[in-house]
């Protein structure tokens, strides 16, 4: 049975929206379409968030780096959709942080995402050097938005490459805007921005109403 949140507008000024309940495929998505997302932290109940100030890409306001835009035209990786969700999630999960001593990618989570997986929810990008993966993201399409969750490389440029291959599939089905959740220098540095919560409230239902199909 899925969790019955309540208001994301009323989240505390961390912005904790509830605690407490669990993975299960329903509460995730009724979760996904208020804004709201889980983020689990160590010796805590689930956490479920919709913090004060969200990032979002809009397709039309985004900046390649010249050298990133140089990676891409050498470019020999390949770009799939959808071809190795279990081990892009797991890799997300063992990739280190910067000031992070662990991960949020828990296996609890791991398991509740490759289930959204099956059932056509979550999705991920994944980059190939031969047969070897060496980059990808995953994220989560609900009612015809996207959020991004995590990245990972094993390659120079290979999870910005699958950020910009993402872009481009998504605009490609009519989307304008990703999710992203909290700003890093990356995303900023391909002109994320911060909007405040009711801005994004507001974005995110008007982008639900269009009911587009991001992934077949």
């Amino acid at each position: 049975m899925a969790i019955e949140f309540p208001d994301p507008r009323s989240a505390s000024p961390e912005g904790i929206v509830a605690i407490g309940g669990d993975l299960h495929p329903e509460s995730v998505l009724a979760a996904y379409r208020l804004g709201i997302f889980p983020w689990p932290v160590d010796n805590l109940p689930l956490l479920w968030f919709c913090p004060p100030e969200r990032a979002i890409v809009r397709f039309a306001a985004v900046h390649v780096p010249r050298s990133l835009a140089r990676a891409a035209r050498q470019c020999t990786l390949r770009f799939s959709l959808d071809e190795a969700f279990a081990d892009v999630i797991d890799a997300c999960a063992h990739s280190p942080r910067p000031g992070q001593d662990g991960t949020w990618i828990t296996p609890e989570v791991i398991a509740a995402y490759i289930r959204l997986h099956e059932l056509g929810i979550a999705h991920s990008v994944e980059a190939w050097d031969g047969e070897r993966l060496v980059g990808g993201l995953y994220g989560v399409a609900v009612d015809g938005a996207f959020a991004a969750e995590s990245m990972f490389y094993r390659a120079p440029n290979a999870s910005k490459l699958c950020v910009l291959h993402l872009i481009d599939h998504l605009r490609g089905r009519g989307l304008e805007w990703m999710d992203v959740q909290t700003m890093t220098p990356h995303m900023g540095r391909l002109g994320a921005e911060l909007i405040d919560r009711d801005e994004f409230l507001a974005l995110l239902q008007a982008t639900r109403r269009l009911r587009l199909r991001l992934f077949d």
